[in-house]
Order: structure tokens, then sequence, then C-alpha cells
């Protein structure tokens, strides 16, 4: 759904900068990602199984540079990743695409079941395109993050005129260029899905939007929304937990302090080396708790890292299980020890110099171009206050890259403010489905807007649970959510039929 320094955090991923800090580091709130640090990584890369077989054929499509000038630069070509299943399909029949987010589409492809389990129901054929700069699409290869003259083509509105592109082109080669197409996507991927139904309605009869915080620019949402709806999952779980996490940076600064400070600090978090600063402590804690909570599922899960059924609740047994005057500070790394190491096989920690195994590092250039979402730490967090200041996150994204961020373009090109009017005048067939124990949910459509622009709400869903494989233990709730996303896609689909037939 970026890091500045040190290394660091959050889906998203959701990935998005979204804050610079006041204090003496930067802070950033960002879409799920991994490229976060060494202990989370590295950790994965050593115990995970193999990349399970996907039911997807791989293709690469002859994508252009640059839809929006006509350069002889911009008339490059390079090839852009697919994964396709006609499993079920016949000529005709609909194209369920995705529109993929800020990492290797194979990752996606693997944490989006409900496509799959819904394929049968609708003979549909099921598309999943990796975004332009990552995973295996890169359009310079190697060089393609070298400098802003190669990263200059990595934007929202270039992929979306990727995805319009391939799936016209495949429409033909397919001989069904009347087969309805929904799109589909998650997080930054939902964004994108609801931004391409508006951009391209020609294309794509709707789309369903999980979890796309579409209005987390500019002032639209408050910008304490994310971490005050972060420490609300923990507190709802456990008043005590919350007040101990709350506490525990203070615990943290002090015994950083001290002499000898970080070599207490390393044996207390277990780390395989050392220790070199107390921020990638704190990262590492505030990373666990924020990942966590926006992956808060009813059921066990393996999307950023393998966790119990609602993990949350898991993490507040563990600290309100401690003897009294059991450290605030020791608490809450045994907590966020059950996201690092839930297996239990980690002997140590490495908490610095991470990898960025699932290829999301592009999203640092995004963030500090276009992908603008600020936000702040209120006093009611339970992580240290902090605040937005955009002319040092500019500095920073200047000394990092040599540009300036655009803060407003994302509502200049999509729109954002005053929305219900927006969307109900000029779009129809969308569904933004939320669960509100995800933090950005704060920041997408939570009401109706009409008749066929839906937002579909669930007290205790997470970040784009909906998207998930159906299994035996979904909770009730879930299962009426996707039921009421296949009945909606249902009518767009037969609606569209008819249309034809007239």
């Amino acid at each position: 759904m970026a890091s500045s320094s040190p290394s660091f955090l959050l889906f998203l991923l959701l990935s998005t900068i979204a804050a610079t800090a006041t204090t003496s580091e930067t802070i950033p709130a960002t879409f799920p990602r991994t490229a976060v640090h060494g202990s989370a990584l590295k950790q994965t890369l050593n115990t995970h199984k193999p990349k399970p077989k996907l039911p997807f054929k791989t293709q690469f499509f002859p994508q252009i540079l640059d839809h929006f000038t006509f350069t002889p630069k911009g008339s490059k070509i390079f090839y852009q990743r697919y994964l396709i299943n006609a499993q079920y399909w016949c000529r005709g029949a609909p194209i369920f695409v995705y529109t993929g987010n800020e990492g290797d589409i194979e990752w996606f492809a693997t944490n989006t079941g409900f496509l799959l389990d819904i394929a049968p129901t609708f003979r549909a054929m099921l598309v999943f395109i990796e975004h332009r700069f990552y995973g295996e699409s890169m359009p310079f290869g190697k060089e393609s993050y070298k400098s802003p003259e190669t990263l200059g083509y990595l934007n929202s509105q270039q992929a979306l005129a990727d995805f319009a592109v391939l799936i016209r082109s495949l429409k033909q080669n397919l001989s069904s260029e009347a087969s309805p197409v929904v799109v589909f996507g998650g997080s930054y991927g939902g964004m994108l899905a609801a931004w391409f139904r508006l951009k391209y309605p020609h294309v794509a009869i709707g789309a369903l939007a999980s979890s796309a915080p579409i209005l987390q620019f500019d002032d639209i949402t408050p910008w304490s929304s994310f971490y005050d709806a972060v420490s609300l999952d923990f507190k709802e779980a456990s008043l005590n937990c919350y007040k101990v996490i709350k506490g525990s940076w203070t615990e943290l600064e002090a015994m950083s302090a001290k002499k000898g400070g970080l070599a207490e600090i390393s044996i207390i978090f277990r780390t395989c080396k050392n220790i070199t600063s107390v921020y990638s402590t704190r990262d590492w804690l505030w990373s666990a708790f924020v990942y966590t909570a926006m992956v808060n599922y009813p059921t066990k899960a393996n999307f950023m890292m393998p966790l119990p059924a609602y993990p949350v609740e898991e993490m507040c047994k563990i600290i309100d299980r401690f003897p009294h005057g059991a450290t605030k500070l020791s608490r809450a790394f045994a907590a966020a020890s059950l996201y690092y190491n839930y297996s239990g096989t980690q002997k140590c920690f490495e908490l610095e110099n991470g990898k960025d195994v699932h290829g999301l590092h592009g999203w640092d250039w995004q963030a500090c171009t276009e992908m603008v979402m600020p936000m702040t730490c209120s006093n009611e967090s339970m992580f240290p206050p902090f605040s937005f200041e955009y002319q040092e996150f500019a500095d920073d994204c200047m000394k990092k890259y040599g540009v300036m961020p655009r803060p407003h373009w994302i509502t200049t090109e999509f729109g954002g403010s005053r929305i219900e009017q927006v969307l109900k005048r000029s779009t129809s067939n969308i569904i933004f489905s939320n669960g509100m124990q995800d933090p950005w949910s704060r920041g997408s459509v939570l009401k109706n807007i009409s008749s066929s622009v839906i937002a579909l709400v669930t007290k205790k869903g997470a970040h784009h649970v909906d998207f998930r494989f159906a299994t035996k233990e979904d909770p009730d709730w879930l299962i009426e959510q996707r039921r009421q996303e296949v009945e909606i896609i249902q009518k767009w689909i037969h609606d569209y039929n008819a249309d034809l037939k007239q």
C-alpha cells in the first residue's frame, strides 16, 4: 500500500512515505512492504518454504515506455510480466484483472485467492498484471533504479495506461473484444483499480477496490488517523497492552542514553550482532505493531509473516501474561517477537541491514514524487508523537533523488476532495471494501455514494482480508462480505450483457 533514514517501515503493504517526524529520526508510514528489517527479511529468506506453484501461465507483453509523449526515447519497448489463468474461460466470458501493486506480481497472486475461488462461478479468465518497475517488469533492466532519468517513468498514470493497453491487446488477440472486464486490487492496487475505472471506463465495466486509501492525500483525512487506528486495535484488545506499548518507548530511550545502553538493548532484543543505533530497535518494534494491526486476520495467514489468527489479540495476551514488575520494554519485545518469530525457530534477530526480498523499494521514488500521504502521531497514539513537516520531507527527497514532491498531484489527477459529489456524478460500478481494524481504512470510502458506488465495511476486517482464499474457519461476516461482492459483480456483468443484446 517508504523508507527514509534509517531504513524502515511499513504494506505496504499498503509502502507510502507518509510523514516526516520533527524528532531526531524520520518515522514514515507505508503500505505493507518488507523492505524493512534484517530480522524479518532474512528470517523470511531462511525459513520459508519454496514458492508455491501458482495455477497461472507467465507471459510477457511488449509495453511502450512512455504513453504520453511521442519522443523516440519514449517509444522504447520493455517487457511487462503478467500471469494468466484461463481454466474456466470461454470466448465472451468475463476477464478479471488484478491491477498490480508495488511488488512482485507472484506475491500478490499467491495472496489473492478470492479470484481463484470465484473464477468457476463466473467462468472468468484471471489476469494479474505486474506494475512497471517492480518484479520482473523493469524497463531498463538492472539500471531501472539508477537515476531520476529512468525512474521518471515510474508513476501511477503510466501504470494505468500499461494496464489499459495490455487488456485491449489481450482481448483482440483472444478475438473476444466483447468480454466484460472487471478490475480488482488491494491497497495501492486497490487505488489503481478505482482510478482505472475512473480513467478507463471503456476498458473495465467495474472495479473492486479493497483497502484502497484514495483519500489519504492533502488534508482530506486527518493526518493522525492511521496511527490512531493502529492504537485503537491494541486498546480494544487490552487497555493494559496499549499502555505497556505506549510506555515502552520512554524506557527504550532512557536505556539507550546510558553508558553501555546499546549493548544492554542488544541483549534484551536477542540481536545476532550488537546494534549501532537505538532507532533500529525502535523501528523493529514499530513495524511489528503496525504490520500486525494491518494483517489482524481472523485466520492463520502468511502474507507479511507467518501469524496466528487475530495476532493483535495474541500479542496482547503475551504482554498481559507477564508478572508484575516486568519492564514495559521486555514485554513489548516479547509481543513483537510474535510477528518476527511465530514459528519459534529464530535464535537471534538481525535488526539492521535488511534486504528487499519482494522488490518493493521502487515505492520510495513514488512516495517522493506523487504519493505524498501526510501522517502524524497524536498524543492519543501508543507511538511517540510526531508531526509532518513538508519542507523537511521535500528536502529529504531532493537529497535522495534530486526531485521535489508534488503533494497535490494525485488529487488533481484523480480527485479526492468532495469525493461523494465527484464519484456520484462521474462514475459507477465501484466497490470500496474495508475492514475497520485496518488502519488504512480511514483513508478510504466508507459510505455508499450511489446505487452502484458501494462501500462494504466490516467492523473486524483487516487489510484486504476479503481477497484471501476462503477457509473453513472464516467468520460469518467475512463470508457475507464476499457474498455481497460476488452478487454486485454478477449484476454488473448481467447489465452489461443485457446492453450488448439491445
